[in-house]
């Protein structure tokens, strides 16, 4: 079992950056293919970017095409998401989740595990 902290959320002008942190617990990191993955109020969770477990493959929403940047650090445990160019759109609670088994997907219910979110908030 993996426990996932995120961090870096905050507020931000449209065309800043932000950079989020996602901590997990335990020395199986590595084990895991990972997924970040956003909610606006009143919408449904949506898939953002993933990773492969040794950071082979990654891939993006196109939404966040060019903009963002998923990776990982297996030595530190964590997985990161920098933000940039941030639109108003791109305003939500940020999620990093983690599987167990399988390969990368952009299904928020094929993955595990998950943290508690971090708001993300980018004013026009």
């Amino acid at each position: 079992q993996v426990q996932l902290v995120e961090s870096g959320g905050g507020w931000v002008q449209a065309g800043g950056s932000l950079r989020l942190s996602c901590a997990a617990s335990g020395p199986t990191f590595r084990s895991y293919a990972m997924g970040w993955f956003r909610q606006a109020p009143g919408k449904e969770r949506e898939f953002v970017a993933r990773i492969s477990k040794l950071a082979g493959s990654t891939y993006y929403a196109d939404s966040v095409k060019g903009r963002f940047t998923i990776s990982r650090d297996n030595a530190k445990n964590t997985l990161y998401l920098q933000m940039n160019s941030l639109k108003p759109a791109d305003t939500a609670v940020y999620y990093c989740a983690a599987r167990s088994s399988g390969g990368v997907t952009t299904t928020p219910h094929d993955y595990d595990y998950w943290g508690q979110g971090t708001q993300v908030t980018v004013s026009s």
